[in-house]
């Protein structure tokens, strides 16, 4: 009996290239081919030779294109989530190799919020810089929905973050590493005409200022201290630290600035004092964020306890603490 032979059919050249998602995945990013060309490195031809090539493979249509514009189709947009996830993988591929040599070596892309940056980081990047030469930190400072973007899709390794942030934690490790109070802030011309204990209902309309609606912060705030309180807050918002600091010196007004910022010498050369308020004290937790799927979890596990023990080192140097740290395990 003779036996047949099973032809293998050779799957590899089915495989679409990690180089046209990368181009998908920042054409859909973008929605422009030039932007997401420049992004790439690559000529706008290009970009759209590989997209093209990308389809034909496929066998199904991934853009629908108009005269001057584009949208991706339903299956398009199914291509583009799964293409990031792969990319993200084949990145955790190579920093899998890199990090056999050392778990303190090659890069971390970290993210962080405009509100922690930079209060946080400097103490860190020097403790880094010192004890671990061969560590490479890199940062991207952005909002909290764009960072958690970026650490899904594999474009940051790990996330300097204040809670609440907008993503389920339980899809990322999660580790905790502070507390960070609020204080209610006052100019001074307004602390010497209402006097002390100072009441926030007593305070002129629109006299406090915050960050604008999404930020973790003002939401602290606003379920701590001000939700009987609107006709207080004004409307204009800011996104800045250092701008809310100058709105208020400028035209006398009131804000809570978290207590990292009043240590890192935000208020110096200013007419704003810190006030008292009774009550409960709004606060909000500084934490570590990156993907389960990442096989830098030593790494930033580590990188974790690190930032711990700067700021422990802080607390019995220069107080009070930038934040109350929880002890390093």
């Amino acid at each position: 009996m003779t036996k047949s032979k099973r032809k293998v059919t050779n799957t590899m050249n089915d495989l679409p290239s990690l180089r046209n998602l990368i181009y998908l995945s920042h054409l859909h990013e973008e929605q422009n081919f030039r932007r997401a060309a420049k992004v790439c490195g690559v000529s706008q031809s290009t970009l759209s030779t590989g997209i093209k090539t990308l389809e034909e493979l496929l066998g199904d249509q991934l853009l629908e294109r108009f005269r001057k514009t584009f949208a991706f189709t339903v299956v398009g947009e199914e291509v583009v989530l799964r293409a990031r996830k792969l990319l993200a993988e084949a990145n955790d591929l190579v920093e899998l190799v890199k990090n056999q040599r050392s778990i303190m070596a090659g890069e971390v892309r970290l993210g962080c919020v405009p509100t922690i940056a930079p209060f946080l980081l400097r103490p860190i990047f020097e403790h880094c810089e010192q004890h671990y030469p061969d560590l490479i930190l890199t940062v991207t400072e952005d909002t909290d929905e764009q960072l958690t973007g970026a650490l899904t899709r594999g474009e940051l390794d790990l996330l300097l973050v204040a809670q609440p942030v907008p993503v389920e934690v339980g899809k990322h490790h999660y580790m905790k590493l502070g507390i960070d109070p609020f204080k209610f802030v006052v100019h001074s011309t307004l602390v010497e005409a209402m006097g002390e204990p100072l009441d926030i209902q007593r305070l002129p309309g629109n006299s406090i200022h915050l960050l604008r609606e999404e930020s973790c912060m003002t939401k602290s705030v606003l379920r701590a201290h001000l939700l009987d309180s609107h006709g207080k807050v004004n409307p204009i918002t800011v996104t800045s630290l250092h701008t809310l600091v100058q709105l208020i010196s400028g035209k006398p007004g009131a804000t809570f600035l978290p207590q990292m910022a009043i240590d890192g010498g935000i208020l110096n050369h200013t007419p704003l004092h810190v006030m008292p308020l009774s009550g409960e004290v709004p606060y909000r937790e500084i934490g570590l964020m990156w993907r389960k799927s990442s096989i830098k979890v030593a790494t930033l596990s580590k990188l974790g306890g690190i930032i711990k023990e700067v700021h422990q080192e802080a607390e019995k140097t220069t107080p009070p603490s930038p934040w109350t740290a929880v002890a390093a395990k």
